[in-house]
């Protein structure tokens, strides 16, 4: 399960909570993974993967927005993953809650 794999990857790489889930009382400072859409052609696996950097401020969530980037740009070392693609990142605060976070949205193919 391709989740499991960039959650895996990432809590090695952030030493910060990396979630699938927002808990009902979640850590101030925490990353957030969920799949937006996946498709299979010939054996060949490709997801969507949008990945949250939640913390208590926003420069905070900026900062583990890059610290995500970096180790994404790693994860096609692991060898079920042959290609992690940055879509797209972007300020993706929760104006109403008032709870600030970033999200950087990944292409990935694995198998």
């Amino acid at each position: 399960m391709i989740e499991k794999i960039v959650r895996d990857h990432l809590r090695a790489a952030l030493g910060c909570p990396v979630l699938l889930e927002v808990p009902p009382k979640p850590p101030q400072t925490f990353v957030l993974i969920e799949k937006t859409g996946s498709g299979q052609s010939n054996q060949i696996q490709r997801a969507t993967i949008a990945v949250q950097s939640w913390a208590g401020s926003l420069l905070a969530a900026a900062e583990l927005n890059e610290a995500v980037k970096a180790a994404m740009d790693a994860l096609p070392e692991r060898d079920e993953v042959s290609a992690c693609r940055l879509d797209s990142d972007y300020n993706f605060t929760d104006t109403q809650t008032k709870h600030y976070r970033y999200q950087a949205v990944f292409g990935l193919v694995f198998y």
